[in-house]
């Protein structure tokens, strides 16, 4: 990975509270591991930003390099990888999932 472009996951991850590298967007998901998601996140009424990694191939394959994941969707919480799709319906099936977004949005 080249230092501009991780510099660029960084400046994403550090900007955005809550952020998913994923296939499509939140209004079109393009695979079925990134809907199950923004689904949950939707469920959990918390603002979010996506990163559509169909539209950028360098992004696409350089955050399974950043984050050491080799698969896509990716999430960040207040610049944590968390991880993908079964991580995200594990942590929300347990309830960790809603404290670790309330800490997020309130630092």
């Amino acid at each position: 990975m080249t230092p501009e472009l991780k510099e660029r996951i960084e400046n994403l991850v550090k900007q955005n509270k809550i952020l998913i590298f994923m296939k499509g967007t939140k209004l079109m998901p393009q695979c079925g591991f990134s809907n199950n998601v923004v689904q949950i996140l939707n469920r959990m009424g918390v603002p979010y930003e996506t990163v559509n990694v169909l539209e950028d191939w360098d992004i696409r394959e350089g955050i399974k390099e950043y984050a050491n994941w080799p698969t896509i969707p990716q999430v960040y919480i207040n610049g944590e990888f968390i991880g993908g799709s079964d991580i995200m319906i594990e942590l929300y099936n347990k309830g960790e999932l809603q404290e670790m977004l309330e800490v997020a949005l309130a630092s």
